[in-house]
């Protein structure tokens, strides 16, 4: 374990994360937990894409999004956990070069960012598949599936660009400890020695106008959803309306709750202890329930999961 003396004397230009300071035990064994937790919500976003790609059924819109979902949050654990992993698994805290801590926090931002838009979209999709069944096929094409994915990318990434764009102004000449596991940009912008009250005005206003939009968006689409939903004459079609979009809720509810209150606030929170314990719930918690709630509460995935393993135990005894 490197002492505080030992790392305030590192060149400036790098960032030492003290990610979990715990026990030698305590560390070995949030390293095994958090290790299985990752390839496990790999291994689930995995089987959401192969399954997405291999059944002709699941070629519709609404699995075209879920599959990009996947590939997102796949990103988004992998930019973070793989160092966290590595400064559990060692005595020595990681240390990043100015580059790497802001690339990882460019990446970290703009994907949770693209997220948001991304379930905005998902939910329009929902929208007009029940409310304009009609004119569903004619809108939602293949080449709007792509365009509607594409532009969460770009709102995501150009969101960000803003405050990343103003943090590398910064000049870190103080500590370059972060009481963190990952390069977050309350711990980050803490440690510069410039005036730092744009940078966080920028930031909130920035998380206030992604969420905002976004869930202005879905919170509309489910208007018209529920009330078409109640006009619905069959219980039957009404369960089965409701059930495509149960997953879909649950996941935004889950998302957007913990990111509404991590980002969305005017200063950040003092405690970054109590800060890395809701970064742990957002950024790899919810990667991992998200890919179960999608497949446990939805029938055509499960037949798909089951019809896939029944054919590779066919051709593997074969």
């Amino acid at each position: 374990m490197l002492s505080i003396e030992h790392i305030s004397s590192v060149n400036e230009t790098h960032f030492i994360l003290l990610g979990f300071q715990a026990t030698p035990l305590v560390k070995t064994l949030l390293a095994v937990i958090f290790s299985i937790a990752y390839i496990f919500t790999i291994l689930e976003n995995a089987a959401i894409i192969a399954i997405s790609m291999w059944d002709p059924k699941l070629h519709k819109p609404m699995y075209f999004f879920l599959s990009k979902l996947s590939w997102l949050e796949t990103v988004y654990v992998s930019v973070t956990v793989p160092k966290m992993l590595s400064g559990l698994s060692t005595d020595h805290n990681m240390i990043l070069s100015l580059y790497d801590c802001m690339l990882q926090l460019y990446l970290f931002l703009s994907i949770g960012c693209s997220e948001c838009f991304l379930l905005a979209a998902m939910a329009y999709d929902r929208y007009l598949a029940i409310c304009n069944p009609l004119l569903y096929n004619s809108i939602m094409t293949s080449q709007m599936c792509w365009i509607l994915t594409l532009g969460s990318l770009f709102l995501g990434f150009l969101a960000c660009s803003f405050s990343i764009g103003l943090i590398t102004q910064l000049n870190f000449c103080g500590s370059n400890i972060i009481n963190h596991y990952l390069c977050d940009i309350s711990p980050v912008i803490h440690l510069s020695c410039n005036d730092i009250s744009i940078v966080e005005i920028v930031d909130f206003i920035t998380a206030l106008l992604v969420l905002i939009s976004s869930l202005i968006l879905i919170i509309i689409s489910y208007v018209y959803i529920i009330s078409t939903i109640k006009n619905i004459p069959s219980d039957k079609s009404w369960k089965k309306a409701f059930s495509t979009c149960a997953s879909h809720l649950t996941v935004v509810v889950l998302f957007f709750g913990t990111t509404i209150f991590m980002y969305a606030r005017p200063q950040a929170i003092d405690s970054f202890d109590f800060n890395k314990f809701l970064s742990v719930i957002y950024s790899f918690l919810i990667p991992m329930l998200n890919p179960m709630i999608y497949t446990l509460r939805n029938s055509d995935m499960k037949k798909s999961l089951s019809t896939m393993f029944k054919c590779n135990a066919v051709s593997s005894k074969g």
